[in-house]
């Protein structure tokens, strides 16, 4: 068993997951693929525009194959729904390997489960939802419905896939795989030893320190919260739906508006208006 970290580009100009149903998505479709392929996930998280990816498998040519199979299943749903061209083949992808015993391991995986924190999403890894922070030394039962006692035809409305799954797996009352079904809960504990040490071991992380590092103390708002109130903005300042018909001078407005709002930077306004960086710097310098 050799580990990895697998992870994906990020979107500057636009999110990979828009709203809960998206994130629903990806959740599922991460065991999915696991399962097809053999590979153990130790450790994943589902941020708004990339991926992350702890997992054990054979080899490299297995790693890739599991980010492009995750790829291929989520662009089609993505595509499907939203009814643009398949932009995720085109993603890039870096895999780079995890030595267990010099701490790439450990390092690996709290690199992956403090990105929220380091996003300034939330206060602890554990208390994002799309990804396995809450997985690790939880002793409260897994509870939900198995989605071997689902028909057929509604585990393929769940999973977008007729792919088979164990029968085992519970399904959240949100709608979703419970990753403590399925995550290599016991190879992460085992590694740490304790949940002290393992604590220990996240808040030292490169992601901890930049989040420490950052001036502001208080989690940011979601990128699908400022995404919606850019619709309202769009509508209650300048009478219009959508941002591609709004004036050089409205885009500068709303970007302004925007930012003092939600404290948002320039990167974040970028993914959710799907303005370009350079243009959206210069628009608020404008100002």
């Amino acid at each position: 068993m050799r580990y990895y970290l697998v992870t994906t580009d990020h979107f500057l100009d636009r999110l990979l997951f828009k709203d809960d149903e998206d994130y629903k998505a990806g959740m599922n479709f991460t065991p999915v693929v696991a399962r097809s392929l053999n590979v153990l996930v130790l450790a994943f998280i589902l941020m708004s525009n990339h991926v992350h990816y702890v997992i054990g498998c054979r080899n490299l040519d297995t790693a890739l194959e599991f980010i492009t199979q995750f790829k291929n299943l989520y662009g089609r749903y993505f595509c499907g729904k939203y009814k643009v061209e398949d932009f995720l083949r085109r993603l890039k992808v870096d895999i780079s390997e995890l030595d267990e015993f010099d701490g790439g391991l450990g390092k690996g995986v709290a690199y992956v489960l403090m990105n929220s924190v380091a996003a300034r999403i939330c206060m602890n890894a554990e208390d994002y939802p799309w990804g396995s922070g809450g997985c690790y030394f939880n002793l409260s039962a897994v509870r939900g419905t198995r989605i071997g006692d689902l028909s057929q035809r509604a585990q393929i409305r769940l999973l977008h896939s007729k792919q088979e799954v164990n029968p085992n797996w519970v399904i959240t009352e949100e709608g979703y795989i419970d990753p403590r079904s399925y995550i290599a809960r016991r190879t992460v504990e085992e590694y740490y030893g304790t949940p002290g040490q393992m604590r220990y071991a996240l808040l030292n992380s490169s992601k901890a320190k930049a989040r420490l590092e950052s001036s502001a103390g208080m989690p940011s708002f979601r990128d699908q919260v400022i995404q919606e109130g850019t619709k309202d903005l769009c509508q209650s300042l300048f009478g219009k739906k959508q941002i591609e018909v709004l004036t050089r001078e409205e885009k500068a407005e709303l970007l302004k508006q925007l930012r003092w709002r939600f404290s948002a930077d320039v990167k974040q306004l970028c993914r959710v208006t799907g303005i370009q960086y350079e243009e959206a710097v210069t628009l608020l310098d404008s100002l």
